[in-house]
């Protein structure tokens, strides 16, 4: 299997899909991340293609410890803070340091939710197979792997999936669990890049595609360009200083840029494709955009 792998993703839709053949899993508040159990390191990949190992050493011990190598996992670096999934202490560590990461992870330690099986250690790559085959295999090779590496809870049932979404909720909702929302799949469907699934939030973000480049200095950008659904490229309002570190860590990866315009004939510089943001919804219209986080 090609490293990195390029993810499945999932299309925002305001209601549950019903039906025949529809299976429905909770969708954790967390760094969506795919791990890789080698014969002899374990590697942890960022959905933008990135390496991220040494910001969750601690999963990446959990791997090698309990994972047979050739197993490659998709899901989600998730941080438990008295009991809630905590968003924030999650991006604190992905825009963490080595050592910064190793200080956070001794006082909140991270969790993976897993929620799809890549590659089997004996079958090698799976993702042609039905989802519904890959999901029997995952729970199989994780029956006796202990925590923090888990399989998300999932469900056939639309009525269990409604009462998740319902009593689960985020943690802007004021109570639950900080359970972000609930992502509904096809029993029959393979693994592909791409949107292939369907998600129902309760947050009032959206997905913006991604980050085409940046305005400042590379080590701390002042504002992102986004290109947005229409294919329009726009500048963001100014970013937050947390956003701000997390979307210079991409652009320093990814290297020089050249000189580029918005659409409305905005400088910008330009960085390589794969980081994607959340924006306020409505924000996109009449070209204001304001992230809120990185994806």
């Amino acid at each position: 299997m090609e490293h990195p792998v390029a993810v499945a993703l999932a299309e925002a839709v305001p209601t549950l899909p019903r039906g025949m053949g529809w299976w429905y899993e909770i969708k954790f508040d967390g760094h969506r991340t795919v791990l890789w159990r080698d014969s002899e390191i374990v590697r942890l990949q960022a959905r933008s293609g990135r390496t991220v190992t040494s910001a969750w050493m601690d999963l990446a011990v959990a791997g090698m410890n309990s994972l047979r190598p050739g197993t490659v996992l998709d899901g989600e670096a998730v941080i438990y803070n008295e009991g809630r999934v905590d968003f924030a202490a999650a991006q604190s560590r992905a825009a963490s340091g080595p050592v910064r990461a190793r200080e956070l992870a001794a006082v909140l330690p991270a969790s993976y939710a897993v929620w799809d099986l890549l590659a089997h250690p004996k079958l090698g790559d799976v993702r042609s197979r039905p989802y519904t085959e890959r999901r029997a295999l995952l729970l199989d090779l994780l029956h006796d792997v202990p925590p923090p590496i888990q399989a998300v809870p999932a469900t056939d049932d639309p009525d269990v999936a409604q009462d998740w979404y319902d009593t689960l909720q985020g943690q802007g909702q004021g109570q639950g669990q900080g359970i972000e929302g609930v992502v509904c799949k096809r029993a029959t469907s393979p693994y592909r890049a791409g949107r292939i699934w369907k998600k129902v939030r309760h947050s009032d973000t959206v997905d913006a595609d991604v980050v085409v480049g940046y305005v400042g200095p590379a080590s701390r950008p002042h504002r992102v360009a986004v290109r947005l659904p229409d294919g329009s490229r726009v500048l963001s309002q100014a970013l937050t200083a947390r956003v701000a570190a997390e979307v210079a860590r991409h652009v320093l990866d990814a290297g020089p840029g050249r000189r580029a315009r918005t659409s409305a004939g905005e400088a910008y510089v330009t960085t390589s494709h794969g980081l994607v943001v959340e924006v306020l919804a409505g924000t996109t219209r009449h070209a204001v955009v304001t992230v809120t986080r990185v994806r």
